[in-house]
């Protein structure tokens, strides 16, 4: 299991990273709300340990943001010391999926991370298709197809196209792009302007209606025009 956890409060993300590591799972850390949104938005978890009293950006922000702005389904785990059913509406209405409040057993928090990512798995599986007008990705053969047309895609041109699809309410920006797909040590800028044109000339070149679109000082956007 691929976790995320967010929390500023050194002593309990030290905690729950090192238990859940021990436990096999794969994890990384923020501790702070612009941090945390960035790491939710440029990779992919199966849940998220979500700390409502964040610096930068409080959780509650950071979750809204992370389902009405980014599209991002991923279960989200909040935190909190405040146990009120008021509190939790709050939570759950910026789009948390579970709720826990401190002081809580680590064993217990597992447990539900381990839930919510099964159900995340479950629904992610019925909507295994990425669809922008007549170009379509399944998510689970990697097989691309327009028009009915067979195309092939190398792994980076992939990583950048689902990424695109999944966010084509959107213009995604460069620095999102590259972060996908090179992480913390991108090269120079024009590695990824290379990248694009492959995959403009791919998805394209050989159609009449172009999807990709360059949004100049910004970064890109795969939409229908005619959906616009």
């Amino acid at each position: 299991m691929r976790v995320l956890v967010i929390e500023n409060n050194p002593d309990i993300s030290a905690n729950v990273c090192d238990y859940l590591s021990a436990k096999g799972h794969m994890v990384s850390a923020a501790v702070d709300g612009p941090a945390g949104l960035c790491l939710a938005t440029t990779s992919d978890y199966d849940a998220i340990v979500l700390d409502v009293m964040l610096p930068g950006m409080d959780g509650i922000e950071l979750c809204s943001r992370l389902r009405h702005d980014s599209g991002k389904a991923t279960p989200v785990l909040m935190l909190t010391v405040r146990d009120s059913l008021q509190d939790k509406l709050h939570g759950f209405n910026s789009g948390a999926d579970d709720y826990l409040t401190k002081p809580f057993a680590l064993q217990e928090l597992e447990a539900r991370l381990q839930a919510l990512a099964r159900r995340g798995t479950a629904e992610a599986k019925q909507d295994a298709q990425l669809q922008v007008a007549d170009l379509t990705l399944d998510t689970q053969t990697l097989r691309v197809q327009r028009a009915g047309r067979a195309l092939n895609l190398s792994p980076i041109s992939l990583k950048i196209l689902r990424l695109l699809m999944e966010q084509s309410h959107r213009v995604v920006e460069r620095r999102e792009i590259s972060a996908v797909i090179w992480g913390d040590s991108p090269p120079d800028s024009d590695a990824l302007r290379a990248h694009m044109h492959i995959l403009r000339n791919t998805i394209d070149q050989p159609f009449s209606v172009p999807l990709l679109h360059n949004v100049r000082g910004i970064g890109y956007r795969l939409v229908d025009p005619n959906a616009l």
